[in-house]
């Protein structure tokens, strides 16, 4: 029988209605369905640590209420397993969270599914660890070093549900196998059925972005017109047992899917087609055929896969210091080259008001900001006599909070300084974490799940976070 895979999040900040149709439809359907939600990237992991780091009641992801509460009910009613890298950080404080809501269910509770072992901080000094690149950087002294998490695959994932979890709270897990896990579950393919577990990759890899598939980042008016974005479906991904897949949306919703949308999101982030690694597969595009074969559905077939590498990913989170930004607006005649002159006397003054390792970099928005080098060419050919909206940007970093803010004083101070017309100015500062990748032994990482114990979860403990945290 056909099971359905549902993305509920494609990125932690994503929409939390975006689940409320995937559910409807699923259960519709009426077929084995599971909803995932992927909301963990590399940055996003770096934001957790520090949170956890000021709060040990944060550290997961900050939106887990609103995007389970509308939809949490329903799954539980039907059978449909959800499945989350949500835990981010605080595995266990996002079960927590998950209890409270359970709790409050019709049902009264849930078996809740928590993950282990991607966190290998404690025995980073014992594990050989190999550069994922080359300029990667040494690794951080002990003193600096907030974190480390490998990419698990989707073993634990699936041991998790073979405990009977209706949800399941993971770490750091590479993204797709949340979408392969349950495939494995139900279907019960082997670990070394490279094609199937290469096309349930994919799956995964289809749907993790959500709205990306269905027309989302695919949408460019006049080249790409994409109908509805407000009220986009995110992708419902059909797989057989074979491993053959259809990319689908709930009906009724916007967006499109279409040969193109799918073909965009099947090469997203994939450095080599003929070699995907993933933790679990290592996957052959080079055959892959697509095809749509109705409205909003398209057939993915000839995905091939090899055993899985030796290593795995692992992402190490420390301390970098301070970095701030402060931002100031120039409008008007001739804006360009005042926003120019605003920089170069910006540049000159922290030559002699700032320490030369303070490390800054300046930009022009609204002039080719997102394109230019780490090295802040402003001096691209546009008329002296330009007129516009320009904002200029500085972003600064050092060891030392105080010269951060130093720096951005001085663009504050250009207010009355000069030159002419600058105004809006907003500054901000905070902690940097800094990370880099390595690749660890797969025999060095210990992951395994277990149900979580919610009997120990105390509930005047959730009402003090929530408080703590502006929830209503």
């Amino acid at each position: 029988m056909t099971f359905l895979l549902g993305s509920g999040a494609g990125f932690s900040g994503d929409r939390t209605d975006a689940a409320i149709p995937v559910v409807r439809e699923l259960i519709r359907r009426g077929q084995p369905a599971a909803l995932i939600f992927e909301t963990l990237g590399e940055r996003t992991l770096a934001a957790a640590h520090r949170a956890l780091r000021d709060d040990p009641t944060a550290g997961f992801e900050p939106l887990l209420e609103e995007l389970l509460t509308p939809v949490l009910d329903d799954c539980l009613k039907h059978g449909i397993a959800i499945l989350g890298n949500f835990g981010a950080a605080n595995p266990d404080g996002a079960c927590g969270v998950v209890a409270e809501l359970a709790a409050r269910s019709e049902r009264g509770g849930a078996r809740i599914g928590r993950v282990h072992g991607d966190d290998i901080r404690a025995r980073l000094g014992e594990v050989d660890l190999e550069r994922w690149e080359a300029e990667s950087r040494e690794l951080p002294g002990e003193e600096a070093l907030i974190s480390a998490n490998v990419y698990l695959g989707a073993a634990p994932l699936v041991e998790a549900l073979e405990l009977g979890a209706e949800v399941v709270v993971s770490g750091r897990v590479a993204d797709p196998a949340l979408f392969l896990a349950p495939l494995v579950h139900h279907f019960g393919w082997a670990w070394n059925d490279w094609d199937r577990l290469a096309a349930g990759m994919m799956a995964g890899h289809l749907g993790e972005c959500g709205a990306q598939v269905t027309g989302g980042y695919f949408a460019d008016p006049g080249c790409k017109e994409v109908p509805g974005l407000a009220r986009v479906g995110y992708p419902i991904i059909e797989v057989e047992e074979d491993g053959s897949l259809v990319v689908t949306k709930p009906a009724g919703t916007g967006g499109t899917v279409t040969e193109r949308t799918v073909k965009e999101q099947l090469l997203y982030e994939v450095h080599d087609p003929a070699n995907y690694l993933t933790p679990d597969v290592v996957v052959d595009l080079s055959a892959v055929t697509v095809r749509e074969i109705g409205p909003d559905r398209v057939a993915v077939r000839g995905i091939r896969g090899k055993p899985a590498p030796q290593r795995l990913k692992t992402t190490v989170c420390y301390e970098g210091g301070w970095q701030g930004e402060a931002e100031i607006s120039y409008a008007g005649p001739n804006a360009f080259a005042r926003a120019q002159l605003a920089a170069e006397v910006l540049r000159e003054r922290l030559t002699f008001r700032a320490p030369p390792e303070l490390r800054t970099r300046l930009d022009i928005v609204g002039h080719a900001s997102v394109f230019d080098s780490d090295a802040g060419d402003l001096q691209r050919s546009v008329p002296v006599t330009a007129s516009g909206d320009y904002r200029l940007r500085l972003a600064a970093e050092h060891a030392e909070r105080r010269w951060v803010e130093r720096a951005t004083q001085e663009l504050l101070a250009l207010y009355c300084a000069g030159p002419a017309g600058g105004g809006g100015v907003r500054r901000q500062f905070q902690r940097r974490v800094c990370t880099a990748s390595y690749l660890v032994q797969r025999s060095d990482v210990e992951a395994f799940a277990a149900l979580f114990d919610t009997t120990l979860f105390d509930t005047k403990m959730a009402n003090e976070r929530r408080v703590a945290h502006g929830a209503r």
